[in-house]
C-alpha cells in the first residue's frame, strides 16, 4: 500500500520558502552583477518600505515605552536573584587553578 503524503499547509510552503531564500541567497550574491541589481531594487522599493514602516512605528514606539519599564524591573530582579558575581569569582578561581597545576607539571 503506497504511503499517502498529507498536502502542504500554507505555514509549511511560506517555511520552506523562506528557507529556500535564506539557504541560497549566499548563492545569489557570488553571482556578478548582484550588488548592482540589489542596489536598483532597494532604489526602487525603499520609499514603499519607508511609508509603510512609518505607518507601524508610532504604535510600536507606545508599546515599547508602555513595556520599558516592567520590563527593567524584571530584568533588574532577575540580576539580583543570579549569583553572577559569585560564580564569575569561581570560574576566575578555577582558571587560575588551572593554569597553576598545568604549569607545576612542566
Amino acid at each position: 500500500m503506497p504511503v499517502r503524503i498529507p498536502k502542504a499547509r500554507s505555514t509549511e510552503i511560506a517555511t520552506f520558502g523562506f528557507a529556500g531564500v535564506a539557504g541560497f541567497a549566499p548563492f545569489y550574491f557570488m553571482l556578478p552583477g548582484a550588488e548592482e541589481r540589489l542596489a536598483a531594487q532597494t532604489t526602487r522599493w525603499a520609499p514603499r518600505w519607508e511609508r509603510n514602516i512609518s505607518y507601524f512605528a508610532p504604535p510600536a514606539q507606545r508599546i515599547a515605552q508602555r513595556v520599558e519599564p516592567r520590563l527593567e524591573r524584571t530584568v533588574k530582579r532577575i540580576d539580583d536573584r543570579l549569583p553572577l558575581e559569585k560564580m564569575a569569582k569561581n570560574v576566575d578561581r578555577r582558571i587560575k587553578y588551572g593554569i597553576e597545576k598545568f604549569g607545576k607539571q612542566e
